[in-house]
C-alpha cells in the first residue's frame, strides 16, 4: 500500500506526474522490479496548516489546573492555491486517529481537555494527538498536536495547624463559635468529612467557623474537617480537631496582699524573699493553684517566684545606668491561677522600688599636681581636683581644704566644682610649692544623710617663678609748656607711655612731689592741669611714680615732668631792631646719650650735698646781683627746682644722663633758678637764637 506522506503537498502545475520504482523480493526467489506512475491532476485539495502538518505536529501547552473540558487547540485546514472558496467546518471531518489519550476531539476540530481534568499531583504530562481531516469531496489533510501539561502555579491546599485541641465551658449555647479553622489556597471551602451526619456541631463553608448546634454538657468530640478548592474538588487537605467540655468554675482566688508595694536596698542578697501571698479558693486547695510572674524583661530577670514566694534573682545595682532608665523602679504582676476549666486567675500588681546605699568611698585623682606663675591675680584658677565616687549619682562630691585658707595656705577650693584659686600674695622667693590637703566628702549616696564617706588627697601646687621687670616709661624725663587756660577747667597735660611685663597687672600712677598747691592730678595716665586766677608764670616739677606687677612682687619707677604754665597773655619784650615775636613751633625732642662714671654711694651722696649748697650759694649772689631779691626767696626756688632726678629731655633740646647722676641734677637745678628770674622765652628772628626775656623788667638773656 502506498500512501502519501504527512505534510506533503501536491502542486499540479509545478509537477504533474511522480514515477515511483518498486522493488519486490520473496524469500529464496530473485528480487523483482516494477515502476508506478502517479499522475496529479488540478482540482480542490485540503492543506492542514503548517505546524500541524509538520513532521513534529504543533505544541501546545497547558496548566494542570485548567478546568475540564476547556477547548485546548483547533484545527483549522486551508485550501490550495487556485480554489476560490473554502469548505465550512460543518463540511469537514475530523478523526482521532490513536485513541490512547483522555483528551477529547470534536465534530467541529476542537481539542478539549479531559472530562474530569488533569491531575495536578503530577510533574509535566504530555499527551499527542494524530488528527486526520476530509471533505465531503474525500479530499483530506492530517497532522498532529502534542499537549504539554505543565504543573499549577496556583497554591495547593494545606492546613497549616493539622491538629487541634479544644477545650471549651458546658455553659455555651447553641449556635455559639466555639474554634475557627484556617486553610490555605485558593477558592477554599470547608465541610465536615467524619462524622458524616455530626449532630452536635456545624461548620461555615466560607469562613470555617464550627458551631455547636446545642448546649454541650462533659462531652468529647472528634471532628474531621475538609478544605479543598471549589474549582478543583481534587486538590484538598484534612485537619482533626478534638473538642472537649468541661464543667466551670465561676470564682477566681482570692489573694492577701492584693497589691505589693515595697523599697528594698539595693544590698539585699539574691534568694531574699519580698512576700509571700496567701491565695484561697473556694473549690480546690492550695496545691492547685499556679503562680507566674509577667512583666518587663527588667522586672522578670531581677525577681522570680518559688511557689506563692516573690524573690529576688539577682543583684538590685542601684548605681547602674540601666536601673536608672527605670528610675529605680521594678514594675511586674503575679499571676495566681486555679486549676479546673476554664481557668479562674486573679492578677496581684508589684511595684519595687530599690533605694541607694553608700557602698564606696570616694576615690582621688591620680597625679593632682599643677602650677601657677607667682604673678597669679586674686581668684585666678590654679587647677581642678576631678574626684570620683562610683556610687549614684557619680561622683557627687563635695571639697574642702583641710586647714583652710590663711597667709601660709593663700588658696581657696570650690566646694561643689574641686576648682582651686589664688587666695593671696604668692612668692617664688619664699616658698616654691604648697601642699594642700584636700577633704573628699560623698553626698546623697544613702538615704540616712549621716552615711557619708570621705577621704584625704595630697594636691600639690608649684609657684612659677618670673623674672622681674620694672615699668619702663618713654621719656622718662619731659619738659613741658602750658597756657594756662580758664580758671576752673580741666586742661590735659600730657599722657605717660609706660610698660611693663605682660603677665603683670595694670600700671598705677600717683603724684609723689612737686604738687604741693595741687594744681595738677593724674587721671589714669593723663596728666591734667587744674588753671587758676594767678597772673605770673611758673614752672613745676613733678615726680610721677608708676606701679607695676601684683602681690609681694610690685615693682616702680619714677618719671620726671617740668611744665611750664604761661598766663594767658603776656608782653612781648622790646627790640631795637624788629619787634620780637613768639613763634608757635611743634616741640622738637633730641635725644643725646652720654658715657658717665658710676662713683659708689657714698661719694655721690657727699658730692650731692656739696653741689646743692654751692649751688644754692651762688644763686643768692647772682639774684642779688641782678635784681636784688631777698635770699629767702631764692632759698624757696631752690627747694621747688631740686627735686627731679634721673634723665632729663627737653622740648627744644635734651640733656641725659643716668639716673642718680650729680652732673646731671646739677644742670636741672641751674635751668629751674635761670627761669625763675625770666617768664618767657622767645626767637630772635633775625639770628634764629633762643632767649629768655623778663616781662615785668624787661630783661633778657641769650640761650
Amino acid at each position: 500500500q502506498v500512501t502519501l506522506r504527512a505534510g506533503a503537498e501536491l502542486d499540479a502545475r509545478q509537477v504533474n506526474q511522480y514515477t515511483l520504482i518498486l522493488r519486490a523480493a520473496c524469500p529464496g526467489e530473485d528480487e523483482v522490479e516494477g515502476r508506478l506512475f502517479v499522475r496529479v491532476t488540478a482540482g480542490q485539495v485540503l492543506r492542514c496548516d503548517t505546524p500541524f502538518a509538520s513532521a513534529e505536529g504543533d505544541v501546545v501547552q497547558v496548566l494542570a489546573d485548567v478546568a475540564p473540558r476547556t477547548p485546548l487547540y483547533a484545527v483549522l485546514p486551508q485550501p490550495l492555491g487556485g480554489l476560490t472558496g473554502f469548505p465550512s467546518p460543518s463540511f469537514l471531518q475530523f478523526r482521532l486517529r490513536n485513541h490512547n489519550t483522555p483528551l477529547t476531539l470534536t465534530h467541529r476540530g476542537l481539542v478539549l481537555a479531559p472530562d474530569n481534568g488533569f491531575d495536578p499531583s503530577k510533574d509535566t504530562q504530555t499527551f499527542r494527538l494524530e488528527i486526520e481531516v476530509m471533505d465531503r469531496h474525500g479530499h483530506n489533510c492530517s497532522g498532529a498536536v502534542r499537549v504539554e501539561v505543565l504543573p499549577s502555579r496556583r497554591p495547593r491546599v494545606t492546613f497549616p495547624e493539622p491538629h487541634r485541641a479544644v477545650t471549651v465551658t458546658e455553659s455555651i449555647g447553641p449556635w455559639e463559635v466555639v474554634t475557627q479553622v484556617h486553610a490555605r489556597g485558593d477558592n477554599v471551602r470547608y465541610a465536615i468529612f467524619a462524622p458524616v451526619t455530626p449532630a452536635l456541631f456545624t461548620i461555615d463553608e466560607v469562613t470555617g467557623e464550627i458551631r455547636s448546634t446545642h448546649r454541650l454538657e462533659g462531652i468529647s468530640a472528634h471532628l474531621l474537617i475538609r478544605a479543598y478548592n471549589a474549582l478543583h474538588p481534587d486538590d484538598h487537605a484534612t485537619a482533626t480537631v478534638n473538642i472537649t467540655v468541661q464543667g466551670t468554675n465561676p470564682q477566681a482566688p482570692r489573694c492577701v496582699p492584693a497589691i505589693f508595694v515595697s523599697q528594698v536596698p539595693e544590698t539585699v542578697s539574691p534568694g531574699s524573699t519580698l512576700v509571700t501571698l496567701r491565695c484561697t479558693d473556694s473549690t480546690s486547695s492550695d496545691g492547685c493553684l499556679h503562680y507566674d510572674l509577667e512583666g518587663p524583661p527588667s522586672s522578670r530577670s531581677h525577681f522570680c517566684m518559688e511557689g506563692p514566694q516573690l524573690k529576688v534573682n539577682t543583684t538590685l545595682d542601684y548605681d547602674s545606668e540601666a536601673t536608672a532608665a527605670l528610675g529605680f523602679q521594678f514594675t511586674a504582676t503575679i499571676v495566681v491561677t486555679v486549676g479546673g476549666q476554664p481557668q479562674q486567675s486573679t492578677r496581684v500588681p508589684v511595684l519595687v522600688t530599690v533605694t541607694p546605699v553608700n557602698e564606696f568611698k570616694p576615690a582621688c585623682p591620680s597625679g593632682a599636681t599643677f602650677t601657677v606663675p607667682e604673678t597669679a591675680a586674686f581668684g585666678s584658677i590654679v587647677g581642678r581636683v576631678a574626684g570620683t565616687d562610683r556610687d549614684y549619682p557619680p561622683d557627687s562630691l563635695e571639697y574642702s581644704l583641710e586647714g583652710g585658707s590663711g597667709p601660709a595656705q593663700p588658696f581657696s577650693i570650690d566646694r561643689h566644682t574641686g576648682e582651686i584659686r589664688v587666695l593671696g600674695p604668692l612668692d617664688s622667693r619664699q616658698q616654691k610649692s604648697y601642699r594642700l590637703a584636700v577633704r573628699l566628702t560623698d553626698t546623697h549616696n544613702d538615704l540616712d544623710l549621716r552615711k557619708r564617706q570621705s577621704l584625704l588627697c595630697d594636691v600639690s601646687v608649684r609657684l612659677q617663678a618670673v623674672r622681674d621687670q620694672l615699668p619702663v616709661c618713654t621719656p622718662e624725663v619731659q619738659e613741658l609748656r602750658i597756657t594756662a587756660g580758664t580758671p576752673g577747667s580741666r586742661q590735659p597735660v600730657t599722657r605717660l607711655l609706660c610698660h611693663s611685663s605682660p603677665d603683670s597687672a595694670a600700671l598705677t600712677y600717683t603724684i609723689v612731689g612737686g604738687n604741693e598747691d595741687g594744681r595738677f592730678r593724674l587721671e589714669g595716665n593723663t596728666l591734667v592741669y587744674l588753671p587758676n586766677d594767678r597772673a605770673e608764670p611758673r614752672p613745676f616739677v613733678l615726680l610721677v611714680e608708676v606701679w607695676g606687677g601684683s602681690g609681694g612682687r610690685r615693682r616702680s619707677s619714677v618719671v620726671a615732668l617740668v611744665v611750664h604754665v604761661t598766663p594767658r597773655s603776656t608782653p612781648m619784650p622790646p627790640s631795637a631792631t624788629a619787634p620780637l615775636t613768639t613763634l608757635q613751633k611743634e616741640p622738637l625732642v633730641v635725644t643725646q646719650t652720654e658715657a658717665v662714671w658710676h662713683p659708689p654711694a657714698w661719694f655721690v651722696a657727699v658730692l650731692t650735698v656739696s653741689g646743692a649748697l654751692l649751688l644754692a650759694t651762688l644763686g643768692c649772689m647772682a639774684r642779688n646781683l641782678l635784681c636784688r631779691p631777698p635770699c629767702a626767696a631764692c632759698l624757696h626756688s631752690k627747694e621747688e627746682t631740686c627735686k627731679p632726678t634721673g634723665r632729663i629731655t627737653a622740648t627744644s633740646s635734651s640733656i641725659t644722663a643716668p639716673r642718680k647722676s650729680p652732673v646731671a641734677l646739677s644742670s636741672l637745678f641751674a635751668l629751674s633758678s635761670t627761669q625763675g628770674q625770666f617768664d618767657g622765652r622767645a626767637q630772635d628772628p633775625r639770628t634764629g637764637r633762643d632767649y629768655l626775656f623778663n616781662s615785668v623788667t624787661g630783661a633778657r638773656r641769650w640761650i
